[in-house]
């Protein structure tokens, strides 16, 4: 973004356009210029303020029409602006059906069609939960995210077995309580799919999506349920990792951040499913375009 607005580098951190984005804090001038230059727009087109006498200029929404072709156009266009790499038949096959149940969606109907599981996995802190969001903003999908699924019954049943509740990094946490914490995920994902209802579930899938032997259980699991599956993994660097682990302030994250050298080396930043799948490139560099993109097209075409 700074680069892209001509302004010195760094300009910002992730946590202050962060707030920007939520309506937390109201950008000051220098930012307010920067996403002008940014955008091409003015503070008044932006939002920002009242246009001044004289100063009043049209916003540049798109009309909305009997048909979806100028909105699905723009909706098409910010999902070529996300850095998906390895888009084959797959990748297209999953563009084509977030944009069908997106116009389905528009014109008030259902998705009709075979239901689809998307699988989003990365390490902690690469924007799952957020990407996740983004897909069932435009398609409707539910979303199923690990923590908030498990997470009441994952710490009772960590302080059951006299461990502390946050514990994410242990022996006991590994074999005794994360495959049950899985299994009530997918089982959730199990319910929705056989309802013929598309789903988004987000979790790391760190041993899962490195296990071809366990994506060919899955597949033939779902294939008998007549579902469909996309894996996209979100690729990230440790400095946007830690910092937005930092900004989230999850108590479960606390050993992370405190020994973050020793959990730093576990991550494998070249890490990739090995099983099909898409990249979704949400680095420090494109994680706020991709958001700012994000939040205006849905302000565009709504």
């Amino acid at each position: 973004m700074a680069e892209a607005a001509g302004v010195t580098v760094p300009a910002a951190n992730f946590q202050t356009l962060w707030q920007h984005e939520q309506g937390e804090v109201y950008p000051g001038p220098h930012y307010r210029r920067a996403y002008c230059l940014l955008y091409a727009m003015s503070e008044p087109e932006l939002g920002f303020r009242n246009a001044l006498p004289g100063e009043q200029t049209p916003m540049d929404f798109l009309p909305i029409r009997s048909g979806n072709g100028d909105r699905s156009k723009a909706v098409e266009d910010v999902l070529s602006r996300i850095a998906f790499n390895d888009v084959d038949a797959n990748g297209r096959e999953l563009r084509e059906r977030i944009l069908r149940a997106w116009s389905h969606r528009q014109a008030g109907g259902d998705l009709t069609g075979s239901p689809l599981l998307v699988i989003i996995g990365g390490y902690a802190g690469s924007g799952k939960s957020e990407f996740g969001r983004f897909l069932s903003q435009l398609t409707g999908w539910p979303v199923l995210d690990k923590d908030p699924v498990t997470r009441p019954l994952v710490e009772q049943l960590l302080i059951a077995l006299g461990s502390d509740a946050h514990d994410r990094h242990t022996d006991l946490y590994w074999t005794k309580v994360r495959p049950l914490e899985y299994r009530c995920l997918l089982e959730a994902a199990y319910a929705n799919l056989d309802c013929g209802i598309s789903t988004v579930l987000t979790a790391p899938f760190i041993a899962e999506l490195t296990d071809p032997g366990w994506m060919r259980r899955m597949a033939n699991r779902f294939e008998a349920r007549g579902v469909k599956v996309s894996v996209v993994w979100i690729d990230c660097d440790l400095e946007t990792m830690r910092e937005y682990i930092g900004f989230r302030s999850a108590a479960r994250d606390s050993w992370k951040l405190q020994n973050w050298e020793d959990y730093a080396a576990t991550v494998d930043i070249g890490l990739r499913p090995a099983v099909p799948h898409l990249v979704v490139d949400n680095r420090m560099g494109s994680a706020v375009s991709l958001t700012d993109q994000v939040q205006r097209m849905l302000g565009a075409v709504s």
